[in-house]
């Protein structure tokens, strides 16, 4: 054993020959390096630890991630002997091997959890850097695949798969795809990979390949436990989203576009006139003068000071559509540009999208302000908070297009304030809610009232109040089942406030029976989701333009027959609000999602890990949506271990098996567990 140098804050060191790396514990880590590699692994939070890796230097601190600066405090133990270096942290060990292979082990009994594996006996080994220039590499870091595994998280995608294995899933954000890192294992892990390179994961049966294409080291971050443990360990690390204001918890209404303060104010006023619930309403985009003046066009909203005081005395709150990207015609354009606010590129011009805007016949370059800058996001705050907070009190933004929307998205092409494109490219939409949330907390004006509906976002986006919807997709049964899965693996990804358009977004004829059968099924389904939010391009629509809108969107738009089915819905949700709320309290306290998978209760019911067309709205009520034209029975597992009554008739079930249960138009299957009691009749 050699002794350390009286200079290092080295507690132990083991070495043995030539060919094997040296270990050493080092503030309660342990640390390996060999063959110019330096890995560390740290506790990191109860039954926790991050794992950090570097070829040719020391390790960096303070490169973009999502993990929070300082982690809740464990104890932990490092041991050092026969080659081999262990920590232990709760629940979780971490062995390490002379070779610097790593093992994650269940503490309470050794059993692996996952471990790394080498490509090649000789090379490459489980870590691969490939040199990309300036210090930059292509990562790759391996694990062993295992036949029995299931595999969930990852964010948002409309593949319409609820376990992941098998998959190739690209890590980058576009329209309806939200790529956020982090897996939740059947066996009993959850690992999340904490670098906002673009990439890719590879969840294959021969092996585990996490990809990021440009960055300066490898760094994750894994916990062990039951899927509902795990939940809470990531949210504490990553950062548990605030309590969800009140009104957030009712109904949305929304469309493609209202275009004017008399055109909106009609809505919100029908609504009240027919006694049916309305919680908030959104003036979407094209309301602004000019793209990125971030302010009303009085052509159109002559007086927003009045129509948000008529808002209030209804009940309604405003939500007003904010994007990141800046059109040249743009007072703010100038100066941001000179400034350095805008994403910059590596090669070619600043311009990122092209985009309509008012006062020219075709579409001009618009740039997107660089939400990585503090400087940016504080200057686009001072614009939004000087022409709507302070003006009007308006409060709730909608952050469309965050991804960036870019055209096209070469990431490689970008320079962001925080580092290259495809270093920290996934990380936008985060920094892009973190505008928002910081900017309302210094105004005073958001205290336990932050909310922004988002198109995109990242690992932590939820510690921003950050809500996320599926993006713009179809109108039709296929696109209405693949929201199921996406939003449980949106859950399981940190993402506790997720809601879609309902009736999905790209047309749908009011007057056509078929998409009136898909709305209200849709609708059923989003009055049972976290957020409650009607949306859409209705046929017919008009071309893109500052001129442009789309059909009828309201609940009295779809024919007596479908709009009574509707407004029980409406009822439905304003009756279940307090439960909504109760589990918003779960997730803002313990960090547990609101749309669950089964399996997060009944993690030993091995059917329950299967099942992807049914969810718990936390953790007393079974929603088994309508998935399909013409059905009227819908079948559904149970999970073992509850008892299970049928909201609507008061049939009792034990649960272990698949029951099958009539579902009329107006009625979506569901079930109470253990005898909860929920005001689902009326």
């Amino acid at each position: 054993m050699n002794q350390p140098a009286e200079n290092q804050p080295q507690v132990s060191l083991a070495q043995s020959s030539p060919t094997v790396g040296t270990f050493r514990e080092r503030d309660g880590a342990l640390e390996w390096s060999g063959r110019q590699e330096t890995v560390r692994v740290e506790p990191w939070g109860p039954d926790g630890v991050r794992v950090r890796a570097r070829l040719g230097g020391p390790l960096l601190d303070g490169l973009p991630g999502a993990l929070l600066a300082e982690a809740p405090p464990a104890p932990s133990t490092v041991k050092i002997e026969d080659g081999l270096g262990r920590l232990t942290v709760g629940a979780l060990t971490v062995e390490v091997d002379a070779e610097g292979l790593i093992r994650f082990l269940d503490t309470s009994d050794d059993r692996e959890l996952l471990a790394e594996e080498r490509a090649h006996f000789w090379w490459p080994g489980s870590r691969l850097y490939t040199a990309v220039g300036n210090g930059h590499h292509r990562l790759e870091q391996r694990f062993a695949a295992y036949d029995d595994e299931k595999l969930y998280g990852l964010g948002q995608h409309q593949h319409g798969r609820f376990d992941q294995k098998g998959l190739v899933v690209d890590l980058v954000q576009r329209n309806a795809e939200v790529g956020i890192p982090v897996l939740t294992s059947s066996r009993g892990y959850t690992l999340l990979w904490n670098n906002p390179a673009i990439g890719r994961v590879e969840l294959a049966h021969n092996g585990t390949r996490w990809v990021a294409d440009s960055a300066r080291q490898i760094d994750y971050w894994i916990t062990a436990g039951a899927p509902a443990d795990a939940q809470r360990r990531y949210s504490a690390v990553t950062g548990r989203t605030p309590m969800l204001p009140e009104w957030a918890a009712g109904f949305w209404q929304c469309k493609l576009r209202y275009r004017t303060q008399d055109e909106l104010l009609a809505v919100a006023r029908e609504y009240k006139r027919r006694g049916l619930s309305l919680d908030v309403i959104v003036c979407d985009f094209f309301h602004w003068t000019h793209l990125g003046d971030w302010k009303f066009d009085l052509s159109e909203w002559p007086d927003p000071a009045a129509m948000v005081r008529e808002l209030d005395e209804l009940g309604v709150k405003l939500v007003v559509s904010v994007w990141p990207s800046v059109s040249p015609l743009s007072e703010n354009h100038q100066l941001m540009e000179q400034r350095g606010y805008f994403i910059g590129t590596q090669y070619g011009p600043m311009a990122h999208a092209d985009w309509p805007d008012k006062e020219v016949a075709s579409t001009v370059q618009v740039a997107f302000y660089d939400a990585t800058n503090p400087e940016a996001r504080e200057f686009v705050w001072s614009r939004v908070r000087d022409n709507y907070l302070v003006p009007y009190g308006i409060t709730a933004f909608w952050l469309d297009a965050c991804e960036p929307e870019l055209k096209p998205g070469f990431p490689e092409n970008l320079r962001y304030w925080a580092g290259p494109g495809l270093e920290v490219g996934n990380m936008y939409p985060a920094e892009n809610a973190r505008t928002f949330y910081e900017g309302l907390r210094a105004s005073g004006s958001g205290d336990g009232e932050i909310i922004t509906l988002n198109r995109s976002a990242w690992a932590g986006s939820q510690r921003y109040g950050a809500a996320l919807w599926s993006g713009d997709i179809g109108t039709d049964f296929p696109t209405l089942r693949r929201q199921i899965a996406a939003g449980l693996n949106t859950s399981l990804s940190g993402i506790p406030w997720w809601n879609t358009d309902i009736g999905g977004f790209h047309g749908g004829d009011p007057d056509d029976p078929e998409y009136r059968e898909v709305m209200v099924r849709w609708f059923q389904f989003g009055a049972l989701s976290p957020l409650m939010r009607l949306h859409g391009f209705r046929d017919p629509g008009t071309p893109l333009g500052p001129e442009m809108t789309g059909g009828p969107n309201e609940v009295w738009s779809y024919g007596e027959e479908a709009g009574a089915v509707l407004e029980k819905y409406l009822r439905l949700r304003e009756r279940l609000k307090p439960y909504v709320l109760q589990v918003m309290r779960e997730a803002h306290e313990e960090g547990l999602p609101v749309m669950r998978p089964l399996f997060l209760e009944f993690p030993d019911d091995k059917i329950a890990w299967q099942v992807s067309d049914a969810y718990l709205l936390g953790a007393d009520l079974l929603v088994a949506p309508v998935l399909r034209p013409g059905a009227r029975t819908v079948t559904t597992h149970l999970p073992a271990g509850a008892t299970w009554t049928d909201a609507w008739t008061g049939e009792t079930y034990e649960g272990g098996e698949a029951v099958t249960v009539d579902a009329p138009l107006d009625r979506i299957p569901l079930f109470l567990r253990d005898g909860a009691r929920l005001p689902i009749r009326e």
